[in-house]
Formats: C-alpha cells, structure tokens, sequence
C-alpha cells in the first residue's frame, strides 16, 4: 500500500502543474525520446523536485521515528526539539557568510544538529531523561538559535533574499545538484537507521531492561541521535526548516504497522515520501499562478496534529 502511495505520488507530482503533462509523454521523456518542451520541464524541473520531495521525506520521516524512540517521546521532531534550529543555524551562518563555500551547508548543518542535540540532552538531563523536560529544554533550545538565525538575517540584510524561502521550508527551485547532494545522507542515514531497529525496540522497554540485556544505553543514544541529527541536517540544507513531517508521519505508519521498528522504520520511510510528494504538490498547483512554500502547508498541517498529541500525554 504504501509503494502504491510513493507511485501515485510521484505521477501526480510530475504530471501537475501550470503544463500539464500527460502519461504518455512521461513515459517517452523517460525513455530519453522527448526531447519537446514537456519532456525539458519533465526532466529539468519537475522530476528532480520530486526526487528531493521524497529524499527529504524519508530523511524527516526517520529522524523523526528515531528521535521518538530514543527520547520515549511521541512529540519529539527534529523541528519541534530544536534540532532542526541548530542545524539552520549553521546552514544560514554559511549561505550568509560564505556563500562561496556552499558544499560546506551540508556538513555545517549537521554539526549544529548534533550541538544542539547534545545541548537539549544535557538540560533535559536531571536523575535520567523524562519527556516532558525533553520538549521544554527543546522548545528553550528552538527560541533560542532561531533569535540567532533572526539576527543574522537582520545583521546581513542586503544577503537575507536567498535565505527567506529557506526559512520556511520549500522545494522551489531544486533540481538535479540538490539531488546530488541528498542521496548519498540519504543512503548512508536510512541504512543506519534500518539497522538499528532492535536497538530502538529494546530501548521501548525502559533503560534498565535494556541494561539488562546487554545494551549500552546511553552510548546507543549518542549514536542513534547522530543518525537522526545526520537525516535531519542533510534535509535542512537543502529544503530549509521544514517541521512536522518528522511529527507526523511515524504515527501514521504506527496506527498501521505497530510499533516495532523492524517494520516501522522502513514504514516511515516510505510513507515520508509519499507525504511530501503529495504536500508538495499541493502547494504548488492549488493557489497557482502562486507558488505556496509546502513548509507552510505542513506547519498548518502538523500543528493541530501536535496539539492534539500534546492534549492525549498531558
């Protein structure tokens, strides 16, 4: 089911817009026979957003799935925890400053993912980790970078354009080098993420069981939050801060698979893609001639979700 979603997503993403492109001529584009105006957009535009589209849902989705278990937190997100922030602040600390050295956003959003996850850990940590100080230590971290993204844009207005649609999160523009520069974070994080699926599901049965059973608890989570702050950087860099997919999206592949993450995980994955394909299109063709960055459409989405979340633990 969820491979027929990512197929349908992607037809869809590639087949809408202001020229419509019928699935005919997708099939000759792809053959390499369309050499017309359709197969220019099909090839030059549209199927490179929709390859980011998935690789960036994959990527939130997974981070997210980890961040839940690690932290045995269902609103943890690496938007909403600050993780996301951290690795923004980098990212825009390069495209201001050294806009000469872009490869180097990528690599410099993961650094300020993991500090900022490592900062959280140390001021949610009191006698052990508990969820609820988690998300406050989080939304404290989040406020805090973002004031230092705010800044920065302040401080280098006559820079700021580049970085707007950044902030918000969307897909824009991104084509073929943006998909370069994915794939291989993508590759490496989802493996790691795949392997360590029992790891996350000893850690679902409470430290000391996990203790018990051979598992280096807190080493595990160290090692488990770099693969997550990995995804959620290599996103960051390219599509911007881009929040509640990560959120959203392991709970719906939860209320369909369950919780064991050897099915979860994968679940999530695929799932992400498909969520994003579809945001996405959406936002591009249902204010059209207006382009609506999906970041917006997913905070609209995701912020009742969190709500309602946060209703049900507290």
């Amino acid at each position: 089911m969820f491979i027929a979603l990512d197929v349908s997503g992607a037809l869809i993403s590639i087949m809408l817009g202001s020229v419509k492109i019928s699935l005919p001529e997708i099939l000759t584009a792809l053959a390499g026979e369309g050499a017309g105006t359709h197969g220019q957009i099909l090839m030059n535009i549209r199927l490179p957003r929709m390859l980011v589209a998935a690789l960036v849902g994959i990527d939130l989705a997974l981070s997210g799935a980890i961040l839940q278990a690690i932290m045995k937190n269902p609103l943890a997100d690496p938007h909403i925890i600050g993780i996301s922030s951290g690795a923004g602040l980098m990212g825009i600390i390069v495209m201001l400053l050294f806009p000469e050295h872009s490869a180097l956003i990528t690599p410099a959003a993961f650094l300020g993912a993991m500090g900022a996850a490592m900062l959280i850990y140390i001021l949610a940590w009191k006698n052990g980790i508990q969820p609820i100080r988690i998300i406050l230590a989080g939304v404290a971290v989040s406020a805090f970078l973002g004031a230092g993204i705010s800044a920065l844009m302040i401080l280098y207005s006559d820079r700021v354009h580049s970085a707007l649609m950044w902030m918000v999160g969307g897909l824009s523009a991104r084509s073929w080098p943006h998909v370069a520069i994915l794939w291989p974070y993508t590759l490496v994080g989802g493996i790691l993420a795949l392997l360590s699926a029992r790891q996350l599901n000893i850690l679902q049965l409470g430290d000391e069981m996990a203790k018990s059973l051979g598992l280096r608890v807190e080493l595990t989570r160290l090692l488990l939050t770099a693969v997550a702050a990995l995804l959620a950087a290599s996103a960051v860099s390219v599509v911007g801060l881009l929040g509640f997919v990560g959120l959203i999206v392991p709970h719906m592949a939860r209320l369909i698979v369950g919780s064991d993450h050897r099915v979860l995980l994968p679940a999530s994955a695929i799932l992400g893609a498909a969520v994003l394909m579809y945001s996405d299109t959406v936002a591009r063709v249902a204010f059209a001639p207006v382009e609506l960055p999906v970041g917006i459409l997913m905070a609209a989405l995701g912020a009742p979700f969190f709500l309602f979340l946060l209703r049900r633990q507290l």
